[in-house]
């Protein structure tokens, strides 16, 4: 490769206030061309103009502003455990208290909901999931006070906000449209699904933001390595701007890419959550090397995948596997720190001297794990609202967190009220179709901005199907969802055209999308009351069961 001029001396030249400058000399010239290959024109950020940079963080602040409304309004409704609160908000409780899970005497949850916790015992509890989702569960009631369905729920709906604002911060990384960023954070705002599980105190909220961050980290690592790449492909230019053929051969090394670390921290917390999230470690990971590869060939590097694998992965190893393995088990610390959590003790009591070499709390805390493990792939309990993958998408089978009949209050001889974690089916009805052309779009074309966030949806779904007798609920797909709603709107952003097309046919997509959307926030308004449990008539909630296996 070789810059536009083999002049030695800086040139004058004519830049676009016309006024004479100093043109650069060859080495830079070489780095802006091929920051300007790898990024875009509008690289850095302050070349942007300022309607656009002001859009940047409008769009996210606005739609997280919609999301907050919906997701803290009337929070602490129902004043009930809901579903799995019954085990994790006083798991939560446990930990405010000593670290680790303890047990709990007979039916606690009617002292538990009036404020009090005398029957928490000493005994420690046997759990299956790591502790980062209860310790921020914790956190809320820390805040609000352990008593107050609101403080329980509080860090669930603030995560679920913050949630929106990053995917639309994605989204305007990913494509580049201020329309596009806007609609990834309205569908994820107002989505029922998303919504219900940012109103309730479990687990599966945590997880998806934790693995959303990653991946929004992994994008501004993207960037990183591109400028790193571009900037000292320049340096090592000769003073003619001409790289030698042992630079092209295979490139620099990028060093340390801090965003990447940030990124192996988030998915440390994640798996921190729950261990679903190692999937999304393994597609993550492989992704980075491969945007790593891409950019070495765009740069001009021949051998591009040799040098992406030997110069790039190992510190991409590092950064997400060790780096998110150390972040896991520091997770850890409350079960290290106690003296009689569950397994504690368990190598003390269990001698192995063929492991006498690895310390005894890291051998109880192997154990607990595989102990773990064996539950979770042996759990084959039938539930009333069990729902196979194959349903998930088209919300086959939602999951009924709460339902009860009040006895007066809705207007009508017979009330309800429900919280039902039904997605707003025009957005999962049309997202599946959407999904679909996506897959074909991206088989033919390799287009990354799509390949991406279908990565991300290949973790969270495709590992489920190996485990077919095991029990799921729908509601696990929220880990996928905002990357669901990415690949949605990456095809909205086909039906509203290019800048290039006619304007006819820009008016037809742009009135097209304008309709759906004002659809999904009619839809969603509709079936707000059965994601916040409000007090409806029975025919009302009857009335909003679309699908025979919705009730």
């Amino acid at each position: 490769m070789s810059a536009a001029t083999d002049t030695r001396e800086p040139q004058l030249g004519w830049n676009t206030r016309r006024r004479w400058v100093i043109a650069p000399p060859p080495r830079s010239r070489v780095a802006s061309e091929l920051r300007e290959r790898l990024l875009g024109p509008l690289d850095p950020w302050r070349d942007w103009p300022r309607l656009q940079r002001i859009l940047y963080w409008a769009i996210p602040l606005g739609t997280a502003l919609i999301a907050g409304i919906l997701r803290f309004a009337d929070l602490g409704r129902p004043h009930a455990l809901i579903f799995d609160e019954t085990y994790y908000v006083k798991d939560a409780y446990s930990y405010l208290q000593s670290g680790y899970e303890r047990t709990w005497g007979d039916d606690p949850n009617p002292q538990f909901l009036q404020g009090n916790f005398s029957g928490l015992q000493s005994s420690p509890e046997y759990v299956v999931h790591p502790p980062v989702g209860k310790w921020m569960i914790a956190f809320g009631m820390w805040l609000f006070g352990p008593e107050n369905s609101f403080g329980w729920r509080f860090s669930s709906a603030l995560i679920g906000t913050l949630s929106v604002a990053l995917t639309a911060w994605a989204a305007y990384k990913l494509f580049r449209s201020a329309v596009l960023a806007g609609t990834a954070g309205l569908l994820l705002a107002v989505d029922g699904h998303h919504i219900t599980m940012s109103r309730i105190g479990i687990l599966d909220i945590f997880l998806s933001f934790w693995l959303l961050a990653a991946f929004c980290a992994l994008l501004k690592d993207r960037e990183d390595g591109r400028r790193r790449l571009a900037a000292r492909l320049g340096r090592l230019a000769g003073p003619d701007g001409r790289l030698s053929t042992a630079v092209l051969a295979s490139g620099p090394w990028l060093g340390i890419r801090w965003w990447r670390v940030a990124a192996g921290v988030c998915l440390g917390l994640a798996l921190g959550v729950k261990w679903s999230g190692l999937a999304f470690v393994a597609a993550f990971g492989l992704l980075t090397v491969l945007w790593d590869a891409s950019a070495r060939r765009t740069a001009g590097i021949r051998s591009w995948l040799r040098a992406a694998v030997v110069r790039d992965a190992p510190l991409a190893f590092v950064s997400i596997v060790v780096v998110g393995g150390a972040v896991y088990l520091s997770t850890w610390t409350g079960w290290f720190l106690s003296s009689d959590a569950y397994f504690r003790h368990w190598a003390e009591a269990n001698p192995d001297p063929a492991w006498s070499w690895v310390p005894a709390s890291l051998r109880s805390l192997a154990h607990y794990h595989l102990e773990a493990y064996s539950f979770h792939t042996g759990l084959t309990a039938s539930h009333p609202y069990a729902a196979s993958p194959w349903s998930w998408l088209v919300q086959g089978r939602p999951t009924s967190f709460y339902y009860v009949e009040p006895s007066a209050g809705c207007g009508g001889d017979r009330c309800s009220s429900a919280i039902l974690s039904v997605g707003n089916p025009l957005i999962w009805w049309g997202g599946t179709i959407a999904l679909a052309v996506a897959v074909l779009v991206w088989a033919g074309r390799r287009d990354w901005r799509v390949g991406a966030p279908l990565a991300g949806i290949a973790a969270g779904y495709l590992p489920w199907f190996l485990y077919p007798d095991r029990t799921m609920f729908a509601f696990y797909e929220v880990s996928f969802e905002p990357f669901f709603v990415l690949v949605l709107v990456y095809v909205l952003g086909h039906i509203l055209g290019r800048p290039e097309d006619p304007p006819w046919r820009r008016q037809a997509g742009l009135l097209g999308v304008g309709i759906y959307l004002v659809l999904v926030v009619v839809v969603s308004a509709y079936f707000m009351p059965i994601w916040t449990a409000e007090n409806i008539t029975y025919l009302d909630w009857r009335l909003h069961m679309w699908m025979p296996s919705w009730v």
